[in-house]
């Protein structure tokens, strides 16, 4: 070989070193310095206050870890769109994140007809959906390999208020609940968990999604003096039906699920006076938000606190599922891609992995983290006790 075609050979070899030291980065969302996660929810509307408190416990743990280096030398950035809790807004913002923005995954979103529209979209684009804000047995079943629920079911919900009703002598139950996806799911919860118990509703009757025009609902059920009123709606429509209900001199009781927004339901039914909120109870599928001795919560207030965020149950349900996704993309590595977190995430089960006193267990054939609900009720100044 000549003097020159020497040099050519080295001069390849070198560019073909480089080229290969290079970074390389195969999948959307990820580059040298930073993850790019999408969130479509309700951040205007009536359903506003779900999205805006889950982003922002989810942003408080964002930030705080990337304020630390991030994760691999990566921070992360959540891109939001508004979705103002109404399908077809959630199914155009999703093939934006991910045909424009070209997020990494899709994280928190909120409602069930919402994360339906986004169903069949991100799974023919094999994207990661981490967390949504929903119990929706469409979430669960048939298995999906790139759905990950954190928090319990409807029908886990729904049968744990049941069965505590009934139990108790309360068997005279009815069901106000949204005419959607969501609605119905909550319906089917509690018509099952009814059947095992052997009892049947007495009434039930429905509200329009993103509507507070519960007057047919109020005729519909009141006559027939239920013991209890389960709601399966968000917080706007169910204040209003509390409220009408109380003026109506119903005397029986409210209980809801965790959707319903805790927080937004007692902030609700408050600005219509002090006695309409005490006494309503929520099913919750995270912890006590002000019960320091778990670790996680104490973790959760003390950065919240810092960031001047309010404490509730939404915004510590953003921060925990910020917390066990972070822990996916650590185990995933530095090479990261969607196929290495779904992996990843799928090794975490709480005989390796803690949250801070909440078991999380996920593997290959289950992406049902929890089963876990509790009862909580909702005290006067907009309190809680659980």
């Amino acid at each position: 070989m000549n003097f020159s075609g020497k040099v050519c050979t080295r001069i390849f070899s070198a560019v073909v070193g480089l080229l290969a030291a290079l970074p390389s980065f195969a999948e959307n969302g990820v580059t040298e310095r930073k993850i790019i996660l999408g969130q479509s929810a309700a951040f205007s509307g009536p359903a506003a206050q779900l999205g805006i408190h889950m982003h922002a416990g989810a942003s408080v743990y964002f930030e705080n870890l990337n304020e630390d280096g991030g994760v691999h030398g990566r921070k992360i950035e959540i891109v939001t769109a508004d979705d103002k809790y109404e399908a077809k807004l959630a199914e155009e913002n999703t093939i934006k994140l991910i045909e424009k923005d070209q997020v990494f995954a899709l994280f928190g979103y909120v409602g069930t007809p919402t994360s339906a529209a986004a169903l069949p979209i991100f799974t023919k684009e094999k994207v990661p959906f981490f967390a949504p804000f929903t119990g929706a047995q469409l979430l669960r079943e048939p298995f999906n390999r790139y759905i990950f629920n954190m928090r319990s079911s409807y029908y886990d919900e729904t049968e744990h208020l049941v069965n505590h009703l009934v139990k108790n002598g309360m068997s005279k139950i009815a069901v106000f609940y949204q005419n959607d996806s969501y609605g119905m799911a909550g319906l089917k919860g509690v018509e099952r968990a009814m059947e095992k118990m052997k009892v049947q509703l007495v009434a039930k009757s429905t509200v329009e999604r993103n509507s507070v025009d519960v007057s047919k609902a109020l005729r519909d059920i009141l006559p027939r003096q239920p013991d209890v009123i389960i709601q399966i709606s968000a917080y706007a429509s169910c204040a209003a039906f509390i409220v009408e209900a109380k003026k109506q001199k119903y005397n029986g009781q409210f209980y809801n699920v965790s959707f319903v927004g805790s927080q937004a339901l007692a902030d609700t039914l408050a600005k219509s006076g002090p006695d309409y909120g005490p006494g309503v109870v929520i099913s919750q599928v995270v912890p006590f938000p002000w019960s320091q001795a778990t670790p996680v919560v104490a973790e959760y207030t003390k950065a919240m606190r810092k960031a001047k965020k309010e404490i509730n149950f939404s915004s510590l349900e953003g921060y925990m599922a910020a917390k066990i996704f972070h822990e996916g993309l650590r185990r995933a590595g530095r090479e990261l891609t969607r196929e290495k977190l779904i992996r990843a995430l799928e090794s975490i089960n709480s005989a390796n992995y803690d949250v801070g006193g909440f078991a999380v267990n996920f593997s290959p054939s289950n992406h049902n983290a929890s089963r876990y609900v509790d009862m909580t009720v909702i005290m006067p100044e907009r309190r809680f006790a659980h």
